[in-house]
C-alpha cells in the first residue's frame, strides 16, 4: 500500500520508493559478460543454444552478457566448459578497480578498448576476415589504410 509520499513501505527501517532506480552494472560484470558474448560469437553460437546448454532462457544469457546479472562461480565454470576456454579468459583485460593496481603502473594504457571492440559484431567480423588474409604485405597495407582514414577525422 503506497503512502502519499509515493513510498511503498519500509523494510528494516529502510524505505522503498515506488519508482525503482536502475543500478548500473558493475564494470567487472560487464566485462565478463562481454567476453562471454565475444567467445559465443567466435563459435557462431546463438544465445538460445548457449542458454539451452546451461538450462536457461536466451533472455538470461542476454542479461549475463550485458552485465545486468552477475555470473556465479559455478555458472562461469559451466560456461567456460561449453565455450571451450579457461575461466581466466573471461577476466583478461578486465578494468582495473581503484586500489587494484600496484604502484608504478599508473601510466600504462588499458587494453580494455581492444576487448570492447572485439566484443562487437563489427570487431569480430573484421578480425575474422583480417586473419584469413595470407599476404603479410597486404595486411600491412590494410592497417596503413585504416590508420590513414582514422587520422583524417
Amino acid at each position: 500500500m503506497a503512502t502519499e509520499s509515493g513510498q511503498t513501505g519500509t523494510t528494516a527501517g529502510l524505505t522503498q520508493d515506488a519508482t525503482m532506480v536502475k543500478k548500473a552494472p558493475n564494470p567487472i560484470d560487464r566485462h565478463v559478460g562481454s567476453r562471454v558474448r565475444m567467445r559465443r560469437m567466435m563459435l557462431s553460437m546463438s544465445q538460445e543454444k548457449l542458454g539451452d546448454a546451461l538450462g536457461l532462457t536466451f533472455q538470461q544469457v542476454q542479461k549475463y552478457e550485458k552485465g545486468a546479472n552477475r555470473i556465479g562461480a559455478s555458472r562461469l565454470q559451466q560456461i567456460s566448459r561449453i565455450l571451450q576456454v579457461p575461466v581466466s579468459f573471461f577476466f583478461e583485460g578486465a578494468p582495473i578497480q581503484p586500489g587494484d593496481r600496484p604502484s608504478g603502473f599508473e601510466d600504462a594504457p588499458s587494453p580494455a578498448y581492444v576487448a570492447d571492440f572485439l566484443a562487437t559484431s563489427d570487431g569480430l567480423a573484421l578480425t575474422k576476415a583480417f586473419v584469413r588474409i595470407k599476404d603479410a604485405k597486404l595486411r600491412r597495407r590494410i592497417v596503413d589504410l585504416v590508420e590513414q582514414i582514422a587520422g583524417e577525422e
